[in-house]
């Protein structure tokens, strides 16, 4: 992605995006970020377009900040119910695609619980598709929003020790950040207790892998928590909620390890008192939970941009 155009049909993950486009939608959502917090918010570069939100998984954070995005900048947004959907009575995924195709719409925004879901209905359908998560693949924009998040706060990205801590196996957002993250410059470690961290993901990745929280939070300048993601896990993970937390819950004790100003991160929802202490994730000057919220529909305004600037320079 340019500041001119997209050379992308659809934002499916982070694999696909150089740093200069990386960079280049970390500026558009820069601006954005300043449109958000103005009396007036509306645009009307997407005046005329349609955005199809289809979430086959509930959502708050993810699915509101999209229609938020959107309806910022002036698209018809519609949010597609799986529950009383077709879908859920049997439909294919193929099926589906061609009866949105029927529809016209120009930009669809889709979460899957199954990995490679997003893509598959991107290959049938005639719009522009973003991948809002899917399964334990990707999800781009949360990884983008982080970023976006970090260099606010940090003033860069580049040489900066990033922590990645908890439910490494089952979080797309792991994999998402640790594409962006190591892209950008960061330097990465994944901290997690060996159920939770799939084996030769620092030769896979580049990363640095513990077991130990406190050597694994050693030094670092961002601290980025990740939720149990009971829903996925066939069998136990963890012996008990309360020997998780012991271990590897974000208290001030085990913050004591990483930099006095290291920042707290956490893509939500979160787990009180199994992944964080309530207190640390309370702290208003050592956390950027909320920051991320916000800059989550910044970021999801420069996606639905650049994805819609040649369809809406042809309409032009």
């Amino acid at each position: 992605m340019t500041a001119a155009r997209s050379p992308h049909r659809h934002l499916l993950g982070i694999a696909s995006l150089g740093r200069e486009e990386i960079e280049a939608l970390l500026e558009a959502a820069d601006g954005f970020v300043e449109l958000n917090r103005r009396s007036d918010k509306k645009l009307a570069l997407l005046r005329g377009l349609t955005q199809i939100n289809l979430f086959f998984e509930s959502s708050t954070r993810t699915r509101t900040s999209f229609e938020l995005a959107g309806k910022r900048l002036g698209a018809d947004v519609v949010n597609m119910s799986v529950g009383v959907s077709a879908i859920k009575k049997g439909e294919t995924l193929i099926d589906t695609a061609m009866t949105l195709n029927a529809m016209h719409p120009d930009i669809l925004v889709v979460r899957h619980h199954d990995s490679g879901a997003v893509a598959l209905l991107a290959r049938h359908v005639r719009c522009a598709v973003i991948n809002a998560g899917d399964g334990t693949h990707e999800h781009p924009t949360q990884a983008l929003l982080d970023a976006l998040t970090i260099r606010r706060r940090r003033g860069r990205i580049a040489g900066l020790l990033v922590a990645i801590c908890g439910d490494i196996a089952h979080s797309r957002v792991a994999r998402s950040n640790i594409l962006l993250l190591t892209r950008l410059g960061a330097r990465v470690r994944l901290v997690a207790p060996p159920t939770l961290l799939p084996a030769g993901m620092d030769r896979q990745y580049g990363v640095e892998t513990f077991h130990d929280m406190r050597a694994g939070l050693e030094g670092a300048d961002i601290v980025m928590m990740l939720r149990l993601q009971s829903e996925r896990m066939q069998g136990s993970f963890v012996p008990s909620l309360r020997e998780y937390f012991h271990f590897f819950g974000l208290t001030w004790e085990k913050l004591a390890a990483a930099r006095p100003d290291a920042l707290i991160m956490h893509p939500g929802p979160m787990n009180r008192g199994v992944e964080i202490d309530g207190v640390v994730a309370d702290d208003i000057d050592r956390s950027a939970i909320l920051d991320q919220v916000e800059m989550g529909v910044a970021v999801r305004m420069a996606c639905l941009d650049f994805l819609t600037r040649d369809l809406r320079a042809a309409a032009a």
